[in-house]
């Protein structure tokens, strides 16, 4: 939400995308979060699927890494069987990133190393 003044920014649920959301862990490795949906009344949507999001942290120097990455699944089972390959690409998708952004930032520190700075100007 980008707005200059809260009366800009709209608060108001989709009533039509609503999911009941359920976190399911091994407390080990990380969680799957189940968004079921829902009518407004908290009925089930049989019209819509549920959706899987796997999550994780890594452990780095600077501190706790979060990871999370959609999960082609139709049922809990399914999730779990694809949590470890998706959370891999989550992780290589991440580190080339990261490769990225290190190369525009060393990119732009030659740039500017480069420049001719000629005293009394």
């Amino acid at each position: 939400m980008n707005a200059s003044s809260p009366d800009q920014i709209d608060f108001s649920f989709d009533q039509k995308n609503l999911c009941l959301e359920e976190s399911v862990t091994d407390l080990k490795v990380g969680a799957i979060r189940c968004l079921k949906p829902i009518n407004a009344d908290g009925t089930q949507d049989n019209s819509r699927k549920t959706i899987y999001v796997g999550h994780t942290q890594l452990h780095s120097p600077q501190g706790l890494v979060p990871l999370q990455a959609p999960l082609k699944a139709s049922t809990l089972e399914q999730a779990m069987e694809e949590f470890p390959g998706a959370m891999k690409n989550a992780l290589e998708e991440m580190v080339e990133r990261m490769k990225k952004a290190q190369e525009q930032q060393q990119a732009a520190g030659k740039a500017n190393d480069s420049r001719i700075i000629t005293p009394g100007r």
